[in-house]
């Protein structure tokens, strides 16, 4: 089975799922794209947000997904390849979500409870991509590969948990007023 993006498709070129090493390189492109376009979002989603806590959190956060993107730029190093993006329409989505949210009318407050709902999509997502592309490198024998993906999965994990301790004991609680 060939998998294709607009711009392999117009290349001529695809990735071949005939192999797991051939998946985990895909699953680090998307990863890859996806933290790209976190970078983008990210300062979009602080500046919007209204609870400085909250603000601070997405701050945070964008300094983190800027060492997560590095983070894979040694995992393509170690395998041997360029880092490469395969265009992550998942994560585009979920950023078009966020970016409804900001552009929406309404309490402040409550926008904060909407953009951390948004914000802890995304986290999910990243965190089922991670913990797959970390399964598949430890299988694969890339330990060292394998090391570097489960210290973002932890990352994204711990960015999880401070948004559900916002959410439920600060933001949440505002927004229910």
């Amino acid at each position: 089975m060939s998998v294709s993006s607009w711009f392999s498709k117009m290349t001529g070129t695809a990735l071949t799922l005939d192999n797991l090493g051939n998946v985990l390189e895909l699953q680090l492109r998307d990863l890859y794209s996806a933290e790209e376009q976190l970078i983008s979002a990210l300062p979009k989603m602080a500046e919007a947000a209204f609870n400085p806590d909250l603000k601070s959190a997405f701050q945070t956060h964008l300094a983190e997904t800027r060492g997560q993107k590095a983070r894979l730029e040694k995992a393509f190093a170690l395998l041997g390849e360029e880092p490469k993006s395969e265009t992550c329409e998942a994560m585009k989505g979920l950023i078009a979500e966020g970016e409804e949210i900001i552009s929406a009318e309404g309490d402040p407050e409550v926008k904060d409870a909407a953009l951390i709902a948004a914000a802890q999509r995304v986290e999910h997502y990243e965190m089922a991509g991670y913990g797959c592309a970390r399964s598949f490198a430890h299988r694969l024998g890339q330990e060292a590969v394998a090391a570097l993906l489960q210290e973002t999965l932890e990352e994204e994990g711990n960015a999880d948990k401070i948004l559900t301790h916002l959410a439920e004991w600060s933001v949440n609680p505002t927004a229910a007023r």
